[in-house]
């Protein structure tokens, strides 16, 4: 017998990875249903090409209605609910805090009410983020240094990681109370091409790209600017063409990034083992911004980028979390799962596709 599975967030760069690869595995799969929530725009650009495939539907969908998600459930009464959905964005639960709750907590009990009471044997994934741990980290007694593992405190430092912390515990009340087949993968940054333009190291590859098409023109109205900035802030080319520098907050900040094509396979993983548990997903490295950069802009030829590059206050944040480094050490033992993409080989891949587009 073949396999149902929800996504929901199938318009995100997570959700169009994992549809590829449940689709990947036709004779597990029958259907795999896309969750999304109604806009006035089309916004399917990142699973267009899998319309076509007869094993793959799109439905409209709002978890934070309760009514939509028990009707999705009691429909289709899935083997699999991968939930993906989120106000993902850290600078922006600043600014919306009780939408991020409402996506991103709530959403998550209308999930969970619904499947224990209309599909209790349907396995539920749960998003988690290393950014519930906040500036919270371990220590190694042996080499001093610091890590995040499933055991490490957490201490959120955005009410988006405070959301999702809030989610984390929900999962394991649902799994320990009531027996729930539920379990949160807390993905540490995540990249692709197909990650969101707000996002520092997207931002930071589509403004190369950019870059590097603007210094080939020769036209001065093809100008690229962004309006009312000091003059220090731009680059000057050929006739009187000018590029406005890339702009970013804090460079020092150290993250744990990886592919999230890789990540989509230990998401699958979780849901195919005898017993629920939650899981650190991450490659083990830590680099910081400045790193990214410099791997970016080498790719192009550029090995002092400093000119190019503005640290603006706007982009800082208010709490700031400087330091995630995992331990994927339970996933590669109980899950047998471990990143594929090296660092340079995300950067550079980000790189290959926004000097394309």
């Amino acid at each position: 017998m073949t396999k149902i599975a929800l996504i929901t967030g199938i318009t995100g760069q997570d959700g169009s990875y994992l549809a590829e690869y449940l689709l990947s595995r036709p004779t597990e799969y029958q259907l795999v249903v896309g969750l999304q929530r109604r806009s006035s725009t089309n916004n399917t650009s990142r699973v267009h090409h899998l319309l076509q495939n007869p094993s793959f539907k799109l439905e409209e969908f709002d978890l934070t209605d309760s009514v939509s998600v028990s009707n999705i459930i009691e429909k289709y009464k899935p083997d699999e609910f991968y939930n993906l959905a989120a106000q993902s964005h850290v600078a922006t639960s600043f600014k919306q805090p009780v939408t991020t709750f409402n996506v991103n907590t709530t959403g998550v009990i209308n999930i969970l009410d619904a499947v224990l009471k209309l599909s209790p044997n349907t396995r539920l994934y749960q998003a988690s983020t290393s950014e519930m741990f906040g500036s919270s980290y371990s220590v190694d007694p042996k080499t001093g240094e610091k890590y995040q593992d499933e055991n490490t405190s957490f201490k959120p430092q955005s009410p988006y990681g405070a959301a999702k912390l809030a989610s984390h515990n929900l999962i394991r009340i649902y799994r320990e109370g009531y027996g729930a087949f539920c379990c949160s993968g807390i993905l540490f940054n995540h990249e692709s091409p197909r990650r969101g333009e707000n996002f520092v190291t997207r931002k930071i590859t589509k403004w190369i790209g950019e870059f590097v098409r603007w210094k080939k023109q020769v036209n001065p109205e093809d100008n690229i600017m962004v309006q009312g900035l000091p003059e220090s802030d731009y680059i000057y080319g050929p006739n009187n063409s000018r590029f406005s520098k890339l702009r970013l907050g804090n460079l020092e900040a150290f993250r744990d990034w990886g592919y999230a094509g890789d990540y989509v396979d230990a998401m699958w993983r979780m849901l195919q083992l005898t017993t629920p548990d939650d899981y650190v997903v991450c490659t083990g490295e830590t680099h910081t911004i400045k790193e990214f950069l410099d791997v970016a802009f080498k790719y192009v030829g550029i090995s002092d980028w400093s000119s190019l590059v503005v640290q603006d206050p706007e982009f800082y944040r208010p709490a700031e979390v400087d330091y995630l480094k995992g331990d994927n050490t339970k996933a590669k033992e109980k899950l047998g799962w471990q990143p594929q993409t090296s660092f340079n080989q995300l950067v550079e891949m980000m790189l290959q596709h926004d000097l394309q587009t």
